[in-house]
């Protein structure tokens, strides 16, 4: 799976397990913008959900490590 640089720091609060808006406050963009951009990643990762990403995102973290 291939994300831009801003697709991976908003991954990165995703697997803190903020919400929309504290990310968004974080970097500095719309509410509207996170949620559209989550859903670009939801595509491009080919998960289902937030919580399915998040646990995508934080296997592939722990087997880097």
């Amino acid at each position: 799976m291939k994300l831009t640089n801003r697709e991976t720091e908003l991954c990165k609060y995703l697997i803190q397990g903020l919400n929309n808006r504290e990310i968004s406050n974080l970097m500095h963009i719309s509410s509207h913008t996170v949620k559209a951009s989550i859903s670009e990643i939801l595509k491009k990762t080919g998960t289902k959900n937030r919580t399915h990403l998040a646990f995508l995102l934080g296997w592939e973290k722990s087997i880097e490590m």
